[in-house]
């Protein structure tokens, strides 16, 4: 999976944000570094929210904090309004800091407990010295009242004396304060629960609409993800393997990780059996102290093979405004959906690895007759470069 290029760019459009092969790494002892972030590129257009999701470990949130300096990138641009952020030093990126905003992962721990809520979020105004004390307070009111917060009642309270929920909300006035033009989200709803999630996810949408913002939503949860972005980018141990618009993704995942993330949501209707249990995904992440060779992903994908492991894929384009960086994407049949039993592969490669595959008798669930079969059907189309097997579904369970 994961591989390197910028096709999925946008030329055409100015975006408030351009992230171009960004690199973040750890020491790990002598000799040996984590490769936490490796040659990552996107952008964001203003008013725009971009979901960066991937299981945990991905990098995906050491890629919203690179954006801030937080830890500096190793190598790589971010350029947010014009200005590349990892040319600039002390006080002119401390300056350019309140345009950018962060919501954290774990509501409660992100807030001072010694500090009254109110307090913590007037703080940003009174570091920068906006407004006088009760110019202040008047915002912090209208900030609480945006939010679903009732001032006065929470005026004299601690941190501890809310739900997570509540702390959440605090956070998120708090980010605001400043009237940042990027809010970066990260994994903000992932430590509540599922009706608190669906109000504050609602919250962010009507900030967006009110504030005029521009997201990075960053989440592990694809389900959640959709309902906020306008477009989504899919890592995989570092790298950026997927980039499509929400609708398009779900629609139809070109990508084996990505359509097995898919798969992997449970349908809650017990009436239902679970789906795509052959897709799912074996063997723990791979260490990212020392990745495998080539695609990240093939120590756990079903389509792996010897050019997998020899040779990095580069993102290219294989629908409109659809990116994969995959050697072997999958293609949906005709008038078939995601996760149908209609896959194909995509690529010159396409009619000698089915064949491959159903001469092994693993291009199907069924017996290897029917992986012959398959075999045959693929390699009468191996000349037009796209093979077809219709028997077999998206992946083997091989």
């Amino acid at each position: 999976m994961a591989g390197s290029g910028t096709a999925h760019l946008r030329d055409g459009a100015d975006p408030l944000l351009r992230v171009e092969h960004l690199v973040v790494e750890f020491p790990a002892g002598v000799g040996r570094k984590v490769h936490a972030v490796s040659d990552v590129s996107f952008d964001v257009v203003e008013g725009e929210t971009l979901g960066l999701v991937g299981e945990s470990g991905c990098g995906k949130s050491t890629t919203g904090r690179a954006v801030v300096q937080i830890p500096r990138p190793t190598s790589g641009s971010v350029v947010f309004d014009g200005r590349d952020l990892t040319k600039l030093h002390h006080e002119e990126l401390r300056r350019i800091r309140p345009q950018i905003q962060m919501i954290f992962q774990d509501p409660i721990s992100s807030l001072n407990p010694r500090r009254r809520v109110t307090d913590i979020v007037a703080e940003p105004l009174v570091v920068w010295g906006r407004g006088k004390s009760a110019e202040r307070e008047v915002k912090v009111r209208e900030a609480f009242e945006a939010v679903g917060l009732d001032y006065d009642s929470a005026s004299g309270r601690r941190p501890h004396q809310f739900s997570g929920g509540q702390c959440q909300r605090i956070s998120i006035a708090r980010a605001l304060m400043l009237d940042p033009k990027l809010l970066i989200c990260d994994e903000p709803v992932s430590a509540l629960d599922v009706s608190v999630q669906a109000q504050i996810l609602n919250l962010l949408e009507d900030m967006k609409e009110r504030y005029g913002l521009t997201m990075v939503f960053i989440a592990h949860d694809l389900a959640v993800v959709k309902n906020v972005s306008d477009r989504i980018a899919v890592m995989y141990l570092g790298k950026i393997c997927e980039v499509a618009s929400a609708d398009d993704l779900y629609r139809s995942p070109r990508h084996p990780y990505t359509n097995a993330l898919l798969q992997s949501i449970p349908v809650p209707d017990p009436e239902v059996p679970p789906a795509g249990e052959n897709l799912a995904l074996s063997g723990e992440l791979p260490s990212p102290i020392d990745p495998p060779s080539g695609c990240r992903f093939r120590t756990r994908c079903p389509r792996a093979q010897a050019r997998c492991a020899e040779e990095e894929p580069i993102i290219r384009e294989i629908d409109p405004t659809h990116f994969v960086a995959c050697h072997f994407p999958v293609m949906e049949e005709a008038g078939e959906g995601a996760g149908s039993a209609g896959g194909r592969l995509f690529g010159a490669q396409a009619g000698s690895s089915a064949a491959d595959e159903g001469s092994a008798g693993a291009a199907s669930d069924g017996p290897a007759s029917e992986g012959a079969a398959s075999a045959e059907a693929a390699s009468a189309e191996g000349d037009s470069g796209v093979a077809v097997d219709p028997a077999a579904p998206p992946y083997s369970a091989a």
